[in-house]
């Protein structure tokens, strides 16, 4: 199942099992990420760095991910090896990755004091080198995966499984398992969390590995031999005439904040084991949206393939909206939020889990969708310019990306220190304070009710719709079409 003609045009296929392999290189590099989530517990809980520098060095080590993604952008377009262009490139920074975390977790608190935070930045920051390799692959390689519409959505519905393990297995696994075996957070929890989160992520990247092999070929970047050679010099005018990309990126990047807000392990911490009075819920609740948030995403996906990715994307942004303003009024109606339990099922537990799981699983949909989206993006200018740059597509867009949402963790720092946190986050078990409670709501609802509607906002200048990409990847076949007639005339 290489190739197919669907509505007049010829489309490169991807065999089902190579889309959900390929997949899991996200996973693997999110599994990554959610280990770095309880960084800040770490640094400063064992090295004892303040709780507001901790946050302002992870934005930071954002901040510079996105910095240093257009030069990763230019160096996967450059790349060709008997290998591929993808593929050593992922491998490479999942090792360096995985070995910057095993590092930090495991030498930073040996060091003397003076030397702690100089190394803790430079880890962060060969961390975040090879955390970029890997995911600017993720965005690339959508362009040779697959080009067929109804096949790229498909990538949302294998990511949408596998990050449901991820958040929903790795915090049952954390809030259940590991604080149930070691009572906080402390050196014998990360070590375990480190051993088994990094090895399942290196067995992710392999199988990733396999699912692109056969695609990573020539013939499948781009125009292939006709595409238009790319210098440095020339990025500048295809990011300035690339409006959807421009829209997207900005769209994605405060849906990712939004999300990341609500994922963030300390909001966590304060919305289940302080607000709701359990931190176990955490897991518990997460486990249980995992059938309603798999539903929503088999549907999305659906829509997706039938009314283009844009159309999914705007109408789940706007149901996460209404589900989190939905969650604040439950809150401020309520007189006992600990009423919301699994050992008491009323009104207000039912509600909270239909609410939690809406917003879960709407509010996290353009996040997965953007990655195929991407791929269109780059199809676009591949159709405008005859130039094949996937990497610098995706790096551009991670590039925002990463400015944007980096700033959740400094937020995070700064809401929790304006209510009188400054050496220490809130710990599970806290008495819960008025200062608390609305913190928690701004935190874990308000914001990303905010972040979504600047999102929705964006997308209303993108105009990659599914007509729109019908006629990109029709002008695109006809090109090869007509160099594939020249050289046939040659040969004869």
């Amino acid at each position: 199942m290489s190739s197919t003609t669907m509505n007049g045009n010829d489309y490169n296929n991807a065999r089902i099992w190579q889309i959900a392999f390929f997949t899991l290189n996200n996973t693997s590099s999110n599994l990554h990420l959610f280990i770095l989530g309880f960084v800040s517990y770490y640094a400063t809980g064992l090295v004892g760095l303040a709780v507001m520098l901790t946050s302002t060095l992870l934005m930071a080590a954002r901040i510079f991910d996105g910095i240093i993604d257009p030069s990763i952008g230019y160096i996967i377009d450059k790349t060709e090896s008997k290998f591929g262009k993808f593929i050593p490139l992922m491998i490479i920074g999942n090792l360096i990755s995985a070995g910057t975390l095993i590092i930090i977790f495991s030498v930073t608190h040996l060091l003397p004091e003076s030397v702690q935070l100089f190394f803790f930045i430079a880890m962060l920051i060969a961390n975040k080198v090879g955390y970029s390799l890997q995911t600017s692959v993720t965005k690339a390689a959508q362009t040779v995966l697959t080009n067929n519409p109804k096949q790229r959505p498909l990538y949302a519905i294998f990511d949408g499984i596998y990050n449901i393990g991820i958040s929903t297995g790795g915090q049952i696994f954390v809030s259940s398992y590991l604080i149930g075996k070691h009572g906080e957070f402390n050196l014998g929890l990360f070590t375990e969390l480190n051993a088994y989160g990094l090895i399942l992520s290196g067995i992710f990247a392999f199988l990733a590995a396999v699912g692109i092999w056969a695609k990573d070929r020539k013939e499948f970047y781009g125009l292939a031999e006709q595409t238009i050679s790319t210098k440095l010099r020339d990025y500048w005018p295809v990011i300035k005439g690339n409006r959807p990309l421009q829209m997207l990126s900005l769209s994605a990047s405060m849906d990712k904040l939004a999300t990341g807000l609500l994922r963030n392990s300390v909001v966590g911490v304060m919305l289940f084991g302080i607000l709701l009075g359990d931190y176990a819920l955490s897991g518990q609740i997460g486990l249980i949206t995992v059938i309603p948030t798999l539903l929503i995403t088999f549907i999305v996906v659906a829509i997706a393939r039938k009314k283009g990715l844009k159309n999914s994307y705007v109408k789940s942004a706007w149901i996460g909206i209404l589900s989190f303003l939905g969650l604040i009024a439950l809150f401020l109606l309520i007189d006992d939020p600990t009423t919301i339990s699994l050992a008491n099922i009323g009104i207000e537990t039912i509600l909270f889990l239909v609410l939690y799981s809406l917003a879960l699983g709407f509010a996290s949909i353009p996040t997965t969708l953007v990655v195929p989206m991407i791929a269109d993006v780059s199809d676009y200018e591949t159709f405008k310019s005859g130039r094949y740059v996937p990497g610098m597509m995706g790096t551009i867009f991670s590039f925002i990306d990463q400015l944007v949402s980096s700033l959740a963790p400094t937020i995070v720092g700064a809401v929790v220190g304006i209510i009188g946190y400054h050496s220490a986050f809130p710990q599970v078990g806290e008495a819960l304070t008025p200062s608390l409670f609305a913190a928690t709501l701004v935190l874990a609802f308000g914001l990303p009710a905010i972040g979504l509607v600047v999102s929705i906002i964006a997308m209303k200048f993108y105009k990659l719709d599914d007509k729109k990409m019908k006629e990109i990847q029709k002008g695109i076949a006809e090109i090869k079409e007509k160099v594939k007639g020249k050289k046939d005339s040659l040969i004869i």
